[in-house]
């Protein structure tokens, strides 16, 4: 699976496109592939170090995408189920990942998954992550 990855501090340039693996989900967890990814502003606080994580990391806090697997005791998705999250763990910025279950809400069919992903001033978000 691809995921943009940072090993250290700075501008757009250390963002690397990385093969990572995804392990089955854990307890709570589910595994989403994802199908759009919301930018945010706060990208580039991660990015830049403004906002400190432990390095490697990913980057990322927003998606949607559809459930590909239910780590045990899930309850309320299925696989199959669209959904789209808000919040962390950080690491959207990939194919697939495992996230807590609890961070997740399913997306109503009138609602399409790039607009899901992407519902706040993303075109700003945009610009200001890769300048």
């Amino acid at each position: 699976m691809k995921a943009i990855r940072i090993e250290q501090t700075g501008g757009p340039s250390v963002m690397r496109l990385a093969d990572v693996e995804v392990g089955p989900p854990k307890a709570g967890e589910i595994r989403v592939r994802h199908t759009a990814i919301g930018l945010n502003y706060i990208d580039t606080y991660h990015r830049s170090g403004l906002y400190p994580q432990p390095m490697p990391s990913g980057i990322g806090l927003e998606a949607a995408g559809v459930v590909e697997e239910l780590g045990e005791g899930v309850k309320g998705l299925k696989v199959g189920d669209r959904i789209a999250y808000g919040t962390g763990p950080i690491g959207a910025y990939a194919e697939a990942r495992n996230l807590p279950a609890n961070r997740v809400i399913k997306i109503p069919k009138a609602i399409s998954d790039e607009t899901a992903a992407g519902m706040m001033l993303k075109g700003m978000t945009a610009r200001y992550l890769l300048r």
